[in-house]
């Protein structure tokens, strides 16, 4: 946690002036099928996904997503376990500052919070954070790229993970594209959204 900490500071201190690389946009809202992998099968869930961006800033964006996703049902001896329902909520701000006229390095913090729904089992609630940096670019004028190295930690009953994050934007025309997002974590989880996107 110090680690990410450290490398958002040291990103934060870098000019105010900066802006976001050429072809590279903040601004969009999106759409789609999300799934987990769980780090057992019992976890593994699927559902979907909106999420957006906004840059306030040539320097600085808010972005935020939200999911909802159900486990699969399973035989436990002669009982039949319903899937539960899981929520996870993501608001976040982020600083990019131009590398090149086609690369940015790209800093985010972010509160996070999920739920899991066991019906008239009650629910169960974790609150915490996520930081993450990494590099976001234009790799062709319609072909967008990303690379991402975060840390996240939640309030109670949860070790702090590292995770890998990298995702891509294929362009159709100037509003619209495909976006793909797969995330990675200590311990096998992963997490993957594919849907359609809008820029302005």
């Amino acid at each position: 946690m110090k680690r990410a900490l450290l490398a958002l500071t040291l990103a934060a201190a870098l000019p105010f002036a900066a802006s976001a690389a050429e072809g590279v946009s903040y601004n969009y809202a999106q759409a789609g099928y999300a799934k987990t992998d769980g780090e057992t099968k019992y976890t593994d869930s699927d559902g979907w996904a909106i999420g957006g961006s906004y840059a306030f800033h040539p320097s600085f964006h808010v972005f935020g997503s939200y999911s909802q996703q159900k486990t699969d049902s399973y035989n436990f001896g002669t009982f039949r376990v319903p899937g539960y329902d899981v929520d996870h909520l993501r608001l976040g701000v982020g600083y990019n500052h131009e590398l090149s006229k086609r690369v940015d390095l790209v800093t985010r913090v972010a509160y996070e919070h999920n739920k899991s729904d066991f019906g008239s089992f009650g629910n169960y609630k974790l609150k915490g954070g996520s930081v993450e940096a990494g590099i976001n670019g234009s790799l062709t004028p319609n072909w967008e790229g990303y690379a991402f190295a975060g840390y996240q930690d939640y309030d109670k009953h949860y070790d702090g993970k590292f995770y890998g994050r990298v995702g891509t934007l294929v362009k159709f025309n100037q509003n619209w594209g495909i976006t793909a997002d797969a995330k990675f974590l200590d311990g096998g989880e992963k997490e993957f959204f594919i849907g359609p996107r809008f820029s302005f």
